[in-house]
């Protein structure tokens, strides 16, 4: 049989690979795969566009301006309150020289702190404005619309406490107690009873508001 011969330039074409060649070429091989794992495993990033970070901005402002929009509906709640009660007071008409029977507020401490707290509440809304101005005018700020979430619960906590407690007094005195010996003064003060329960029904309304104020606030930082 004939012997085929090699040639040296075929050897030159066709070198032989050693051991540790071999070995080296398994573990890049290895590596890659395994990085070619790993970016499997990875989880895609998704990159908001342009036009999504501007929705985000533009819902944003929206509700800054709500916000501001709910702060004047409070304010004035709170102002009709706090007005109507200190101009609440009503004089029978049968007195004599000597004697004169006269109802108003600050007979009652009740209503004296409830026209402190509504008027603190009309004090604190004109402060808060310059900040509803500053998310409106940049809506991803985050400091201002924390400040005016505590401050609006503090102001929900002074505004129920006050309309809760001078809620009870107009409901003895439309009703009285017997059990107290309470007479219900309101079957001769009607005016001023009706003024006092028209006050703490819109004490109550800017309760109403500053809640909203709250929840529209948590829902703007969630975002």
């Amino acid at each position: 049989m004939p012997i085929s011969s090699i040639s040296t330039s075929d050897i030159l074409k066709h070198p032989v690979m050693d051991s540790k060649e071999s070995e080296n070429i398994a573990v890049t091989n290895a590596k890659a795969a395994a990085k070619g794992k790993a970016a499997e495993g990875t989880p895609t990033v998704v990159v908001a566009t342009k036009t999504e970070i501007q929705t985000r901005r533009g819902s944003k402002k929206g509700l800054a301006i709500v916000d501001l929009v709910l702060r004047l509906g409070a304010s004035a709640a709170a102002f009709a309150a706090a007005y109507t009660t200190g101009n609440s007071d009503q004089i029978l008409p049968f007195f004599t020289q000597f004697l004169q029977f006269h109802a108003q507020y600050t007979d009652l401490p009740t209503f004296t702190f409830f026209v402190v707290a509504n008027a603190v509440a009309v004090g604190y809304i004109g402060l808060s404005m310059p900040f509803s101005i500053v998310c409106i005018i940049r809506p991803r700020a985050i400091g201002p619309r924390l400040v005016l979430v505590i401050f609006d619960t503090v102001m929900i906590a002074l505004l129920i406490s006050a309309a809760g407690a001078s809620s009870t007094i107009v409901y003895l005195a439309h009703n009285g107690n017997l059990d107290s010996n309470w007479l219900a003064i309101c079957m001769q003060y009607s005016n001023f009873c009706q003024t006092l329960s028209g006050a703490v029904v819109a004490s109550f309304v800017a309760a109403v508001f500053f809640m909203m104020l709250v929840v529209n606030s948590t829902f703007t930082l969630k975002k």
